[in-house]
């Protein structure tokens, strides 16, 4: 997969550990062992890193504006500490019933993505995701997806959900395998 150029990341459970609970303070915010670095190694192989991350506790009003961003800091600054960075970070806020055309599983985020860095050949791209919603999006978007299991979720139901979707789907146990293969290290 070294032809891919973009790297599009869910945040949690791709980046951090997720919680069923919600990400609600940057007390919270843990990264995944290896994320980091693996967004490092991606940036210094000349790619570019986004986030597209449904973020619904802002919409349910579990999370207000200035927590969210405070955990965003922490994400960010910690990844600048390992010596990675993103070029686009795309969020929705919205709840599941608030149909909005941004929360995943629609492309909307990955579609901005695409506008906001100036993506034109969709071959170029790949989401790492932990769910089926993340696959989803990115088959209704047109581009190549990449499982984790280092979300919460049952990893094995997830992934033969998505084969169904995209038949030749590979699996990871983290990010930082999955970004191995992208770079054939």
């Amino acid at each position: 997969m070294n032809h891919i150029q973009t790297v599009i990341l869910d945040r949690d459970g791709v980046i951090n550990f997720d919680s069923p609970d919600y990400i609600l303070s940057p007390e919270q915010w843990q990264a995944i062992p290896g994320s980091l670095e693996a967004i490092a190694r991606l940036k210094q192989a000349g790619k570019q890193v986004t986030v597209c991350s449904n973020q619904s506790a802002l919409g349910r009003g579990m999370i207000n504006q200035s927590m969210f961003d405070a955990i965003q800091a922490k994400m960010i600054a910690e990844t600048e500490q390992a010596g990675g960075s993103f070029d686009y970070i795309a969020v929705c806020p919205h709840g599941p019933d608030d149909g909005c055309a941004c929360r995943k599983p629609l492309p909307g985020m990955l579609l901005d993505t695409f506008k906001a860095l100036d993506i034109q050949d969709k071959r170029s791209v790949v989401m790492i995701g932990d769910s089926y919603r993340d696959v989803q999006a990115a088959h209704a978007a047109g581009i190549a997806a990449v499982l984790v299991s280092s979300g919460y979720g049952d990893a094995d139901t997830i992934f033969e959900k998505s084969k169904a979707l995209m038949p030749n789907l590979q699996v990871f146990d983290n990010l930082a395998e999955a970004v191995v293969m992208i770079l054939d290290e």
